[in-house]
């Protein structure tokens, strides 16, 4: 996979004035849109949003399915991928992250789910303020949610959350698949912790992608004191006398080097730029810094640490011939102009779909108090996540992961230069644990394809094939089909000082380094049970509250 180009860096030129913001913001993702958002509201501060990638506007990126085109392009994507992964059979995983205004929430799958109460009653054993009673008025907040507000759900919000605009046969069985087999239909799944199967709602506003640049940052560009800097690469982190003073970037067109400081830097690049720019810094494990030429301003053993994410594996089965799928639909010229059309008329049909519709969450065993498996059902087959490489039969995909992998790895400097790529390993698969939830999302994967339901359709298994029948062949069928779903965390791990791995406390502020937060999902101590764009848009919303919370005490100190 080809990487970002090896350039010459230019030198920083002299600087003739000095640019000053009160927070200068790094990244311009799907948390950087909301904290430029909240942070410039009251026009009172002044606000620099730095964004490595550009504008937003390429129409892929407001079409749904547009998913298929923009990840791995690096139009918009930083087209990262992992070192070899030793159980993985060696193979070399893809790790799409945005580099685009909206980050990762312009190029995702536009699924809307919070993950379960549990995660953040665990988060706050460690970091107050973090239960899922603190957080709830986060999510709430921002919402427009197409039946109303309630108890669970906010309306008037920037944050658009539908239903689905289009339906597929192959989907529906499954519904009625999994009803056969104990999992409850359900029409939102953020309601409860229970098993659950259903159609999947979407961040779309009126079949249009809502994107965290589309929310939050376009209906305020207007505002004076908020400026946006795109194409703007930091290079690193201005950090003396252990108080982060500002930023060094790059202009990615003019390679001009240049300066700007802030009160607060706030550093939201996401779970792989985080901690690859505090390591840049100098703030890192002190081997890995000293072995690249790095000098140290702060030892901070968990940078880059307690990376972890959701391995989805990838089971596909081939239907009898005449039944619905996008696999044909996008080999017919006719089909694809007839989606066009749809589209164009009313922002519905496939064109308007996530490429994971229809979802299901249940228990691996019963001895699991929630569940910990999740399903993302697609009407579609392949070897790789791209129209062009469908397969050439109606086929439906049933895919499954552990929603709570033990599993850990690292992000890791790979030179000294913000152009040599981090080393991105997440040691995929690598745990006992995640080795038997593995064998148990393909057997039931099996059960639900195998249920009466389906009958009519005479599925059969191609990937990874019915004869792969042991919990050790499983495994090494698991290493041949399985992929990220795109859910990297907790590589800037939230907690106290006393822990170790800890990067920022639970204001978010990095700790002995004063004047500086991470606010992206890097902060998360464990994953989300769930998909995890919604939650940091949680996440970025409380940040702002205690940001300016903060600096109100500043203020009267």
């Amino acid at each position: 996979m080809k990487r970002l180009r090896k350039c010459a860096v230019a030198q920083p030129r002299a600087r003739q004035t000095r640019r000053e913001s009160d927070y200068v913001i790094v990244g311009g993702g799907t948390a950087g849109c909301v904290l430029a958002n909240r942070l410039s509201k009251d026009g009172t501060k002044k606000v620099t949003l730095l964004e490595a990638g550009g504008d937003d506007s390429w129409v892929w990126l407001k079409i749904p399915i547009g998913y298929l085109f923009a990840m791995m392009n690096k139009r918009v994507d930083w087209c990262f991928a992992t070192t070899p992964q030793g159980h993985l059979n060696g193979r070399r995983i893809a790790m799409p992250r945005g580099k685009v205004l909206g980050g990762c929430s312009s190029i995702n799958g536009t699924i809307y789910m919070r993950g379960q109460r549990r995660d953040y009653d665990e988060w706050a054993v460690a970091n107050p303020g973090w239960s899922w009673d603190d957080v709830l008025p986060y999510f709430k907040g921002n919402m427009d949610y197409y039946r109303g507000a309630d108890a669970l759900h906010g309306a008037g919000g920037e944050w658009a959350v539908s239903a689905p605009r289009v339906h597929w046969e192959v989907l529906d069985v499954f519904q009625r698949a999994a009803a056969e087999n104990g999992i409850p239909v359900t029409d939102h799944f953020n309601t409860s912790d229970e098993q659950a199967c259903g159609y999947f709602q979407v961040t779309h506003r009126r079949g249009v992608r809502c994107s965290a640049s589309t929310a939050f940052l376009h209906p305020i560009l207007h505002r004076r004191n908020l400026n946006v800097v795109k194409h703007a690469l930091t290079r690193r982190l201005i950090i003396e006398g252990g108080r982060c003073l500002g930023v060094e970037y790059e202009d990615a067109k003019s390679k001009n080097v240049r300066e700007i400081f802030g009160k607060e830097v706030i550093l939201a690049a996401g779970s792989i730029n985080s901690p690859h720019l505090l390591q840049l810094s100098g703030v890192g494990p002190r081997a890995l810094l000293e072995k690249h030429g790095v000098a140290v301003v702060r030892d901070a053993a968990g940078v880059g640490g307690n990376l972890h994410d959701h391995l989805q594996i990838r089971p596909a089965f081939r239907l009898k011939d005449g039944t619905t799928t996008l696999n044909q639909l996008t080999k017919s010229y006719l089909q694809m102009v007839w989606m066009g059309v749809q589209y164009a008329a009313s922002r519905s049909g496939p064109l308007a779909m996530a490429p994971s519709q229809f979802g299901a969450v249940a228990r691996s065993s019963p001895g699991e108090a929630t569940p910990d498996l999740e399903f993302h059902v697609q009407p579609l087959s392949c070897t790789r996540l791209e129209l062009g490489d469908l397969d050439d039969f109606p086929g439906v995909t049933l895919s499954v992961c552990n929603l709570r992998p033990t599993s850990r790895g690292t992000v890791a400097l790979s030179g000294n230069s913000v152009h040599s790529p981090p080393t991105i390993d997440p040691n995929y698969l690598s745990t006992p644990d995640d080795q038997l939830k593995a064998v148990l999302g393909i057997r039931l994967a099996r059960t639900l394809i195998s249920s009466p339901a389906f009958a009519h359709l005479a599925p059969v298994e191609v990937r990874p094939g019915p004869a792969e029948q042991t919990d050790q062949e499983l495994v090494a069928a698991a290493a041949d089909i399985a992929s990220s779903i795109f859910h990297p965390v907790g590589t800037c791990k939230m907690g106290p000082a006393s822990d170790p791995g800890a990067v920022v406390d639970s204001r978010l502020r990095v700790h002995s380094v004063e004047r500086l937060r991470v606010v992206d999902c890097s902060v998360m101590p464990s994953i989300p049970s769930g998909n995890t764009c919604s939650p940091v848009v949680m996440l970025a919303e409380k940040a702002a509250d205690m940001i300016k919370e903060d600096t109100l005490k500043l203020a009267h100190a």
